[in-house]
């Protein structure tokens, strides 16, 4: 063993990439249904070496923290910008009151605990599964902003969250993970039966097939009732249906009649096609030259034309003959329905014509070959913006108020993604570019984290680590069920969707998986994506007040 510490010593790439393949492959492993997931991972693993003596350079870790809030900020600007204009105020006031209970419960804690200094940051920080938090209290602690008690330097107050950080992270996922699993049980919810009721008898979790088809009309009835009436009769909101009469494609307007001989050609899910269109009259053969579905393409939705409108009203279907294959929403999947409304950079997945793909630009926002490059001027300016933001520091009344690295990379963040969603041809970092650079960006400070606790966490454990596993225990279950019953009395948000938002609330990711396949739906992702970004930008300022604590 020796002999591999002073090998990593002196090679930190290879000690560096070795945690973050392990932690990741960790993070995999799945016990009684519960996953860690790729940080946990990652801080198990750092801490292990970490005992040994091993240290990433600070540098690195403040590149990894400086990419990470920077992509956090950006992906939270058009979202905090519509809050601000009070939409998804309900998801607001459910991070705000998350978070400003789990600050009131941390201090509780350290003051009737005598937890020592930094430890209360870091139990705040673990217990709401916040890195930013973390970051935040030790760049805080690190600028000078914390005065320190006597007899503790600003290294060991740092060291004491980020072990405090360690032991109550992974206390937090398994918590979070049991508790929001426990909750629909024990309040009688079937979710499986909550989710269908919200999307119309519709299960997300598996999309059903594409297929392309084509009838030759010859019921009378077709024919009887106008397409605005088959319209609403069989149409789902979401296939491409065409009309042949002769050898001319016609352009049905809602009050014209169908007659015998005509065909339909349709292309659009599985399920469409058991609503009764089949009536129409037999099958045929699709021709050969029709081009249905030619091109998939993703588009970036930024156009002030799309957002806020939902699907059905946006009808892509009949005007550019393209049908939705997917909608993401800061990397998660949402139901696929005409109801689903769409906010800015939701990332729409379409197949259709290549002219059809070429016209949706102009209504919806840029194509992906459009939004495969990042902005780098706008990216490397921005981080560069607010790390010098973060040294600025206005004294009142003998007090330095600054917002810090962590404050001032979230600024320019969140500045720069929202003033991309007004212009998408500034400040582009599209949707893969941006989780990977956060994701690596969280990894690696972890793994310092992680690296600098490695030495004391033993001892932690053994001097204050029951103390630490059941404070944070009680803030989780404090956390969840409160935000519960205000989710439900005050907001009056649907028990679903509400879960959902409690897991973004506390920033705990791994959590909303499980949620997902027992209601086999993908509902929960909305309110997740509804508060996750906000709860973020929050935990960065509690965070640095924790410091202080």
């Amino acid at each position: 063993m020796t002999a591999i510490v002073e090998f990593l010593r002196a090679q930190p790439v290879v000690l560096l990439f070795l945690i973050l393949g392990l932690g990741y492959l960790i993070g995999r492993i799945r016990m009684v249904g519960i996953e860690l997931g790729p940080v946990a991972g990652t801080l198990l693993v750092a801490v292990f070496f970490g005992h040994y003596g091993v240290r990433i350079s600070a540098g690195a870790q403040a590149v990894g923290f400086a990419l990470f809030m920077f992509s956090v900020g950006y992906q939270a600007g058009p979202r905090f910008m519509e809050v601000m204009r009070a939409q998804g105020l309900r998801y607001f006031l459910l991070a705000l009151f998350v978070v400003v209970l789990g600050y009131v419960l941390s201090a509780l804690a350290g003051h009737f605990l005598g937890l020592g200094p930094g430890t209360t940051a870091g139990l705040l920080a673990g217990s709401l599964t916040s890195g930013a938090a973390l970051a935040a209290a030790q760049e805080a602690v690190r600028s000078g902003l914390v005065h320190l008690p006597g007899g503790w330097s600003a290294d060991q107050v740092i060291a004491a969250a980020a072990t405090s950080y360690a032991i109550t992270y992974v206390v937090s996922i398994v918590g979070t993970i049991v508790v929001t699993g426990l909750l629909p049980k024990l309040l009688r919810l079937d979710l499986a039966s909550a989710a269908r009721a919200l999307e119309g008898d519709r299960k997300d979790e598996e999309p059903e097939p594409l297929q392309a088809r084509a009838y030759r009309v010859e019921n009378p009835e077709f024919c009887r009732v106008s397409v605005g009436q088959l319209a609403q009769r069989y149409w789902d909101g979401l296939a491409v249906v065409r009309v042949r009469r002769g050898l001319e494609w016609l352009k049905a307007a809602p009050e014209q009649h169908l007659q015998p001989g005509d065909e339909l050609y349709a292309y659009g899910y599985a399920n469409f096609f058991r609503s009764g269109i089949d009536g129409a009259g037999p099958e045929i053969r699709i021709l050969a030259d029709l081009e249905l579905s030619a091109s998939q393409r993703h588009v970036v939705i930024a156009r002030q034309g799309a957002v806020g409108h939902s699907l059905g009203a946006l009808d892509l279907a009949r005007r550019y003959g393209v049908v939705v294959l997917g909608v993401r929403r800061d990397g998660y999947a949402l139901p696929v329905t005409p109801a689903l409304v769409l906010q800015l950079r939701d990332v729409l997945t379409v197949i259709g014509p290549v002219w059809g793909i070429k016209a949706l630009p102009q209504m919806l926002g840029p194509v992906e070959r459009d939004a495969v490059e990042t902005d780098m001027t706008s990216f490397v300016f921005g981080i560069a913006l607010g790390a010098a933001l973060g040294l600025l520091a206005i004294t009142v009344r003998g007090i330095p108020i600054t917002l810090g690295l962590a404050g001032g990379l979230l600024a320019v963040g969140i500045l720069v993604g929202w003033f991309n969603g007004v212009r998408p041809t500034v400040g582009r970092f599209p949707e893969a570019a941006r989780w990977i650079l956060m994701e690596f960006g969280m990894a690696v400070f972890v793994a310092g984290v992680g690296l600098s606790a490695g030495s004391s966490v033993l001892v932690a454990l053994r001097e204050t680590g029951l103390t630490l596993v059941l404070a944070s225990a009680g803030m989780v279950v404090a956390c969840l069920l409160a935000g519960y019953v205000f989710g439900r009395k005050v907001l009056k948000l649907d028990p679903l969707t509400l879960l959902g938002a409690l897991i973004g609330a506390m920033t705990c990711t791994p959590a909303l998986r499980p949620i997902v396949r027992e209601s086999q739906s993908a509902v929960p992702a909305l309110g997740y994506t509804g508060t996750y970004a906000l709860a973020s930008i929050l935990m960065t300022l509690a965070g640095t007040l924790s410091a202080k604590l």
